[in-house]
C-alpha cells in the first residue's frame, strides 16, 4: 500500500485551473481500483491518496501521468507500507510482513 503526498508548488490559482483534469485522472484511477482515498490537506497546501499497486515504480508511473504534475503545480512523496491492520473493508489490501 502506498501514501501518496502531493505538495503545492504554485500559487493556489494555478492549482485549480487545473482541478477539473486532476479530477477526473482520480476517478480514473478510482475506477481501475488503484485508489482507495483521497482528499486535500488542511490547510489546502497539497493532498493525499492512500493508493495500492503491485509495486512502486508502478504508483510512480502513476503518479506522473496526474495533470498536476504535468502543469508544473505539485510535487509528490511517495511512501511505500505495509499494511498488516485494515478495517474490514479493507481486509483484502492486507499484507503479512516479511
Amino acid at each position: 500500500m502506498f501514501v501518496l503526498e502531493l505538495t503545492y508548488t504554485a500559487p493556489i490559482e494555478a492549482v485549480d485551473a487545473v482541478l477539473e483534469a486532476h479530477v477526473a485522472w482520480l476517478d480514473e484511477q478510482y475506477e481501475q481500483g488503484v485508489f482507495l482515498a483521497s482528499g486535500r490537506k488542511n490547510p489546502r497546501d497539497g493532498g493525499v491518496i492512500i493508493a495500492v499497486a503491485e509495486t512502486r515504480a508502478r504508483i510512480e508511473e502513476i503518479a506522473a501521468t496526474d495533470p498536476f504534475v504535468g502543469a508544473g503545480v505539485c510535487a509528490y512523496r511517495i511512501t511505500e507500507f505495509a499494511a498488516t491492520k485494515t478495517a474490514p473493508e479493507l481486509t483484502r489490501h492486507r499484507e503479512t510482513p516479511a
